[in-house]
């Protein structure tokens, strides 16, 4: 995704021992006591992650993008990530995109938006029905208990669609995207 008005980075996440590959290095945002919706979030590895992600958010800042024209989002922890990012630490951004992602049952992110009293940014999430590694049915319970927290959402779920990106999905973030962030004519 290359667009003339919006600047796209693709940070990668560090290497380091994920707990579901028994240990074994792999990039990864955060550790994971197991790949399930009903454990623990390793909530240190979140918030350093958030804390590393933020000095990117405050580059950009600094350098005149204005919070309100940056999205934040990603793919399986990617999307995770962001909707901790976002909801917990930059609820002023334009908004977020979750694909093929979860949150926690107990997520911090639910607890931190049941205090909240802002507006708060939107979430577009889709996920694939065949999804064996993150279940549809643990992006559905997200995006409903967002939802229930005052989170503007949409959730779009492909047919026959596992853990992966088709072209239909990214059409459809990218004209997310385009009305999120339009061109704004140059000052």
């Amino acid at each position: 995704m290359s667009f003339q008005h919006v600047k796209v980075i693709y940070p990668t996440a560090p290497a380091r021992p994920y707990t579901p590959m028994r240990g074994s290095l792999s990039n990864v945002w955060f550790d994971r006591y197991k790949i399930s919706n009903d454990c623990p979030e390793h909530i240190e590895n979140i918030d350093s992650m958030c804390q590393d992600l933020t000095s990117l958010i405050d580059d950009e800042v600094k350098n005149g993008i204005r919070k309100n024209r940056i999205l934040l989002g990603g793919f399986s922890m990617g999307g995770g990530m962001a909707m901790h990012l976002a909801y917990r630490y930059h609820k002023d951004v334009a908004g977020v995109f979750a694909l093929s992602s979860f949150l926690n049952k107990n997520s911090a992110v639910y607890q931190e938006l049941k205090k909240n009293e802002t507006e708060l940014p939107e979430l577009f999430q889709c996920h694939g029905t065949a999804d064996e590694l993150v279940l549809h049915s643990w992006g559905e319970e997200t995006n409903k208990t967002l939802k229930s927290l005052g989170v503007t959402t949409t959730f779009l779920s492909f047919s026959n669609l596992y853990h992966e990106l088709n072209k239909e999905e990214l059409e459809k973030l990218q004209a997310w995207l385009l009305k999120k962030l339009p061109d704004q004519p140059t000052d």
